[in-house]
């Protein structure tokens, strides 16, 4: 009898991990979830049969920890990834330590596949710390694994995602939704998507290389605020923040975070996310996306309604109300 596949899931328990971490249980696959907290991560077990999605304790900073996490896999897939620094957990110690220690290991334990995932934009020449260092991290796993499938995936969206839910959000909070960058442009893509290639990878279906991943819609920060409007039904005045408004902002949010020890995080704007919206971040034309896997990335517009109508003035009776009021008519 012919035993599973094992897959190691670096961040398996994240956004877009958890997706991968599903979509790999599915088509029969013994999953390892390497996550700092295992303890808060039982959800993944509910993916598969007893037994077949095991959360376990790993370090990415720790060489013994992530060799102890991959040992025996059949493929890897690093998920691993942070938006804000918290302690130890800086943007080099993440993005590019952490990723060159992932290949490196797995080149040593001949680990027969490679899924990093990085970010459109990733540039190591970069004045944006994120852009730079997922830059620096690509390098550094081309160096150990020149045959690993490296993702560039955009603002990924979707029903847990920390893009469109925040933003629905701040339309709670009085007449006027503040946009920092309204002009810059993005490309939002779903997260289903991103994960059906990440799992792609991880089954060796995909050349080695670097894909750009991104959504059918090109909108600036405006558009999408207006869109999300909509999506909400509520009406707003859209201020655009200039950016070098938003720097200071995002300057007094940061120091807020020192003085306090890293007790309280700044997760609402930082001096580094201005910087990366003086650049559109969209797909370039030279580098592989879904066209060439043949797979037809979903468009926000058919998606975000189903998650975000709990940011409407009367969340899930709004749209029961809107049909009575309709049948009333007829």
């Amino acid at each position: 009898m012919s035993v599973a596949k094992l897959v190691t899931v670096y961040g398996g328990s994240g956004f877009l991990g958890r997706q991968i971490t599903r979509m790999l249980a599915e088509q029969g696959w013994r999953v390892r979830v390497a996550v700092r907290r295992p303890n808060e991560a039982g959800v993944v077990r509910t993916y598969g049969a007893p037994g077949q999605v095991e959360p376990v304790f790993c370090n990415v900073r720790d060489d013994l920890s992530v060799q102890a996490a991959m040992t025996d896999a059949d493929a890897v897939v690093n998920c691993v990834g942070i938006i804000v620094r918290q302690g130890r957990n800086t943007f080099d110690a993440v993005h590019v330590e952490a990723a060159g220690r992932i290949s490196r290991l797995s080149a040593q334990l001949a680990v027969p596949h490679l899924v990093h995932v990085s970010a459109l934009g990733a540039d190591a020449g970069s004045d944006s710390r994120y852009a730079a260092t997922k830059g620096q991290g690509e390098a550094a796993v081309l160096e150990h694994r020149a045959d690993a499938v490296i993702l560039r995936p955009s603002v990924i969206f979707g029903s847990d995602d920390s893009f469109y839910n925040r933003l629905a959000g701040m339309t709670r909070f009085g007449p006027i939704l503040a946009v920092p960058g309204a002009g810059a442009r993005l490309q939002p893509v779903y997260v289903m998507d991103v994960a059906r290639v990440g799992a792609m990878g991880a089954e060796g279906r995909l050349q080695p290389g670097i894909y750009e991943l991104a959504g059918p819609d090109v909108m600036s920060m405006r558009e999408i605020a207006q869109q999300v409007l909509k999506t909400v039904d509520r009406r707003r005045l859209i201020l655009g923040l200039p950016l070098w408004m938003a720097g200071i902002m995002g300057g007094v949010l940061d120091a807020v975070q020192v003085v306090s020890g890293g007790l309280l995080t700044n997760r609402i704007l930082t001096r580094d996310q201005v910087r990366q919206l003086r650049h559109d971040n969209i797909r370039g034309q030279d580098t592989p996306g879904f066209a060439d896997l043949g797979i037809e990335p979903t468009a926000t517009g058919a998606v975000i309604g189903e998650y975000l109508w709990r940011f409407r003035p009367l969340g899930q009776y709004e749209s029961i109300i809107d049909t009575a009021k309709q049948l009333r008519r007829n």
